[in-house]
């Protein structure tokens, strides 16, 4: 296999491998959520990868973080993204969009009516939390009744039946980072002691419904999941994550959804590595993220470890990164001052090396660029 060969994920055939990871970049509307005209603008740029995954998106309003994150709970959000996957496949590509629930990482500050967010146990994440007063400590949550757990999983159903309203090709559920799915995965998190917490079955039930819910509005084809076995800074950690990640991918395979997305970058030690052991026990497409370079991915891709090798901050400087790692080209420099503060610059202004390389020519013929 090669990076820049086509690839097959559920019942799509990709362009390459390389795939746009989730990236928030607080270009929403800030009151509404609904995605901007720039949005559409920003995703089409970047229709060449591959895959295009959405940067995660809301599924419920109790869910909410910084001012222009985005959702797709209602209506008008469900309208505002028809244009954003319009522009994508005019240009050929594909695009799933990531859906995500807080969970404990909310604030009662952004929140309807300021309840405290939801979690399965009133456990603090570590760290803090962007508000309108500055950085605050996360809240201590409100653990969710058992009978208050399937509104959540309905929420995670309305949102992928809105995604494929909206014209999404399919969803990725976002099962990583210390966010409510995550919480319900790991026993730092989730201390329950009911059908959602106490043995790994029982804490992965929460995704796995989830999962089946999906897979229920869209096909199992039209279905992702994306982990982090390795991330622990906010106190969600696990007592044995290999196990538990096992569990996970044997039920995923059951379900036969079209990837597993593991962020594990190429630095984690080799004892603790775990995408050799879940890729023999998923057999959909595989998409392994964090810390990848051009290098790195072909060797990744070559070694059979991967299908698909997801790329974040290099594609938001690099709108063309699939034709500039083909060419080895020198790439774009992302501007991290502009990650989070709305507006064009940093966003929509990045140059595609067809652009730098017309602009050199002007320049060299002494023409204004």
């Amino acid at each position: 296999m090669s990076l820049f060969q086509p690839g097959q994920l559920g019942g799509l055939t990709l362009a390459n491998r390389l795939v746009m990871a989730p990236l928030g970049r607080a270009r929403s509307d800030e009151h509404t959520r609904v995605p901007l005209p720039r949005v559409a603008t920003y995703y089409r740029q970047r229709a060449s990868a591959g895959l295009i995954i959405s940067e995660a998106t809301h599924v419920a309003a109790e869910s909410v973080s910084r001012p222009g994150g985005s959702a797709i709970h209602d209506d008008a959000q469900v309208e505002a993204w028809k244009p954003v996957t319009a522009a994508v496949h005019a240009e050929g590509g594909w695009i799933f969009q990531q859906l995500f629930h807080l969970g404990r990482k909310a604030h009662q500050s952004r929140t309807p009516g300021n309840q405290l967010p939801v979690a399965p146990s009133a456990i603090a994440a570590n760290g803090e939390v962007s508000t309108p007063d500055g950085m605050q400590p996360f809240p201590v949550p409100r653990a969710l009744a058992l009978e208050e757990i399937g509104q959540r999983v309905d929420d995670f159903r309305r949102a992928a039946r809105n995604a494929g309203q909206a014209g999404f090709d399919g969803v990725e559920i976002h099962a990583a980072n210390g966010y409510l799915i995550d919480q319900f995965l790991r026993d730092g998190a989730n201390q329950r002691n009911d059908a959602y917490g106490g043995s790994i079955e029982n804490r992965a039930r929460f995704l796995l419904e989830i999962v089946d819910a999906a897979v229920n509005e869209l096909g199992a084809a039209r279905v992702g999941v994306r982990i982090s076995p390795h991330f622990t800074v906010d106190g969600s950690g696990d007592s044995d994550p290999a196990a538990l990640y096992r569990y996970v991918a044997d039920q995923l395979q059951a379900r036969g959804i079209a990837y597993l997305h593991l962020i594990e970058a190429d630095s984690t030690p080799s004892e603790q590595r775990l995408a050799a052991q879940l890729r023999k026990r998923f057999k959909g497409a595989f998409i392994l993220a964090a810390e990848f370079d051009r290098d790195s991915a072909i060797r990744a891709i070559a070694e059979g470890r991967a299908d698909f090798i997801a790329f974040g901050r290099l594609f938001i400087s690099n709108p063309d990164l699939a034709e500039r790692f083909r060419r080895q080209a020198p790439l774009n420099t992302p501007d991290e001052a502009s990650f989070y503060v709305g507006g064009d610059q940093g966003y929509i202004d990045y140059p595609t090396l067809a652009e730098t390389e017309k602009n050199a020519e002007r320049a060299a013929a002494g023409e204004p660029a």
